[in-house]
């Protein structure tokens, strides 16, 4: 049985992305910012090592927007990166203190959940269907603030 209307995604131009994620993975495991103990130790103001993962982070991605609306910079496709101004909410302020309560009590932030489960962590499953739940349920409940507006 087939679909006619179904388009077919081609995999192989899709590899770079997975060899990305791949490598992304073996970075957050060397530098351990995906050990449950130092992550403790950062909210317990016990290190500075995650800190300085964060800030420098934080510095790349500044500079990186810099250098991307200096010199105009386009994507691969040749597309205009567009990067619209945020309007401040309280909203952030509150998601934010959930994620950072949801990240101490569990030990693991959306990003490296899956360096977490593919170095044996496994428990760290329970952590990766909450936080799909989570994002599930943050669709639903903005999608209907939206139909009732």
């Amino acid at each position: 049985m087939t679909n006619a209307g179904a388009t077919r995604v081609a995999f192989w131009p899709n590899i770079k992305f997975l060899l990305a994620g791949i490598f992304f993975g073996i970075l957050l495991v060397k530098a351990e910012v995906i050990s449950w103990f130092r992550i403790q130790e950062m909210f317990r103001l016990q290190s500075f090592h995650m800190y300085g993962v964060i800030g420098s982070a934080v510095a790349t991605g500044m500079g990186s927007l810099w250098v991307i609306r200096r010199f105009k910079i386009h994507t691969l496709d040749g597309e205009e990166v567009v990067v619209p101004p945020k309007k401040f909410t309280w909203g952030n302020v509150y998601g934010g203190l959930l994620f950072g309560l949801g990240w101490a009590l569990t030990g693991a932030c959306p990003g490296p959940l899956f360096a977490q489960i593919g170095t044996g962590a496994v428990v760290v499953i329970v952590t990766l269907f909450s936080a799909i739940a989570g994002t599930w349920c943050y669709g639903f409940l903005i999608r209907e603030s939206r139909i009732h507006e």
